[in-house]
This record gives C-alpha cells, sequence and structure tokens, in this order.
C-alpha cells in the first residue's frame, strides 16, 4: 500500500519548506525541531486529575525526573494500575512535554496512572544512561507504590521508538534477574530492536518517509558511540532468548524503515512462546503515534493501546 493521503500531505509539507532533517542539525537544534513537530500537530490537551513532578534518587545523588499523570476519573487516595512510559526520540531527543498530551490520553482512557521518564540522552549520556534510568524508575516506582498511590502488582512498561527499544532492553532484564513482582504488559510503538541491520525496510522506507537512513545513523552515533550495536540492551533482537516477557502489544507502521525489524522481532517471540498483538497502520510513517492533531491513525492506535492495557492490567 502507498502512503496514506495525510501521511503524504504532512511529508510533502516538511520537504517543501525544506525543513532540516535531523542529520543536518546538531543536538540543541534537532530538540527544538522535533519539539516544534510535536507541538503543532498533537491533540487538544486532556484534562487529567493530577500532573505531578516525581524526582527519583540516583545512587551517585543525582535525580531522575518522571512525571505522573492521575487520569480524569481517579479518586483521592485510589491506588491505580501504573504504566510507565519512556519517550521516544532516538535516544537523543524528545522529552517530558513533547508527549505531555499522549500520556495523558493515555492515563484517561486506560485509567491508569502515568509515569513518564524524563531519562538521560545522548550524546551528553550514552549508552547505556537511558536503559540504566528506565530500569531504576520501573524499580523504584514499585518500591514507592505507597507514595504514588499505585498497585506494585499491577505495572506495565511501554515506549515509542527508542522508548520502545528500552522497554524491551528493561524486561529482558527484570526476566534474566527473575525480579518481582513481574510486569504484566509491554507496549511497543515502532520499537528499534535491532541497531544493525539488512532487512528490506531499511532501504525500501530509508529516503522520504521522515526517519530516513541518515537520521538513524546521527542517532545511533551519538547513543553508541563505542560501538556496543551488538550488545542486547542495545539491540534486544541479539537476546540469546525471548522467551518468557511478558505479554506485549505492537503498534508498526508499515511505512517506516524499521517496520521489518519489528515484525522479525515479534514473530520471534510468538515462536519462543511470548503473548503478542501486533498492529500494523498502514500507509502510516514512523513517529504517527504521537500526532493525533493531525492523524486519525494516532487515535486508534491509542484507543487500542488502551485496551490492552486495562485488560493486562485489570489482572493485576
Amino acid at each position: 500500500m502507498p502512503l496514506d493521503p495525510k501521511a503524504q500531505s504532512l511529508l510533502d509539507m516538511v520537504y517543501r519548506v525544506g525543513a532540516p532533517r535531523f542529520a543536518q542539525l546538531d543536538e540543541r537544534q534537532a530538540r527544538h525541531s522535533f519539539q516544534k513537530l510535536a507541538y503543532a500537530f498533537r491533540p487538544e490537551t486532556p484534562a487529567v486529575t493530577s500532573v505531578t513532578e516525581v524526582p527519583i534518587p540516583r545512587a551517585d545523588g543525582s535525580v531522575l525526573m518522571a512525571r505522573l499523570y492521575r487520569p480524569i476519573q481517579a479518586h483521592a487516595g485510589e491506588r491505580l494500575p501504573l504504566f510507565v512510559f519512556c519517550h521516544g526520540g532516538g535516544w537523543c531527543i524528545g522529552d517530558l512535554e513533547s508527549y505531555d498530551v499522549f500520556c495523558r490520553q493515555i492515563a484517561n482512557g486506560a485509567a491508569v496512572a502515568v509515569l513518564s521518564v524524563d531519562y538521560r540522552l545522548a550524546p551528553e549520556h550514552p549508552f547505556p544512561a537511558g536503559y540504566l534510568d528506565v530500569a531504576l524508575a520501573v524499580d523504584w516506582s514499585i518500591e514507592n507504590a505507597d507514595l504514588l498511590e499505585i498497585e506494585p502488582d499491577a505495572v506495565a512498561l511501554g515506549g515509542d521508538s527508542a522508548g520502545g527499544n528500552l522497554t524491551l532492553a528493561v524486561a529482558l532484564k527484570r526476566r534474566d534477574e527473575q525480579v518481582l513482582p513481574a510486569l504484566k504488559h509491554l507496549v511497543l510503538i515502532y520499537p528499534c530492536t535491532q541497531i544493525l541491520s539488512d532487512r528490506p525496510s531499511r532501504e525500501t522506507y530509508g529516503e522520504g518517509y521522515f526517519l530516513d537512513k541518515d537520521s538513524l545513523e546521527w542517532f545511533f552515533e551519538r547513543y553508541l558511540p563505542g560501538g556496543e550495536a551488538a550488545d542486547w540492551r542495545a539491540s534486544p533482537m541479539n537476546a540469546q532468548s525471548l522467551a518468557g516477557l511478558p505479554p506485549m502489544s505492537f503498534v508498526t507502521a508499515q511505512c517506516d524503515p524499521l517496520t521489518d525489524d519489528v515484525a522479525a522481532f515479534a514473530e520471534r517471540c510468538r515462536a519462543e512462546g511470548c503473548d503478542v498483538v501486533y498492529r500494523e497502520f498502514a500507509g502510516m510513517v514512523h513517529g504517527f503515534a504521537i500526532l493525533g492533531g493531525f492523524f486519525p491513525q494516532a487515535t486508534e492506535a491509542v484507543a487500542a493501546i488502551c485496551t490492552d492495557l486495562q485488560a493486562r492490567l485489570a489482572q493485576g
């Protein structure tokens, strides 16, 4: 299927105005460019019961910041399931503000608390800093369930793009270390499952579909300056086994250079006994899920994610 007409119009607009690509910018400029895109095409901001900035202490005395959303239907003192969310942006860009509306949508739609993690970004903090921050956020949230008013045995983890990559790495770590309570669900929105890949979509959609080959290389070079691409924490597909991971939901975009990698990962998960729900959105490009002010498919994707979260976390 060709590009969806809305996706084509967005790409036409971006390329017509000559907007520079990430690979043509420095980190500060790229972060600002991403913010502008997210703000321009996100839906209206829904009300929630509360939004709280949460400082999470690191062992070295520094602080990892996160933001906790409680849904509009929540009551004071009510313990809620928790969804820990990791934003996308190639481990180099993206922030809490750019994903504020998306987290509010998930909180209200799934009737869960959402903890959005402001993990450290490369190149200032390359691999494995982001991975360590997300692992810490999950552990700390469960240990401080009373403070957050959440159910410690009803916790899900998820993210988009680089955030999906971090989600998988942390889920594999927790599985290997047999950490309890186990995560109930993973939400994987066009995750990067493998740094180095020669699957066809890398070439088919590597130019002119928003996330291009040069931008991927720009992200990889900054996140992995030591050449750790083969490490399973950077490339979860390289894990010796995927068996025993929590149930997972995938949201993918058809016209995405990562789409074949995601499909291969999901198929391997199924083959190794994992519970997998896989949804590919025809004609969509990488990044569409947070652009609900422009793409109706983003609203569909959010609704599907919320349905899956409700079903899995209700079992906590």
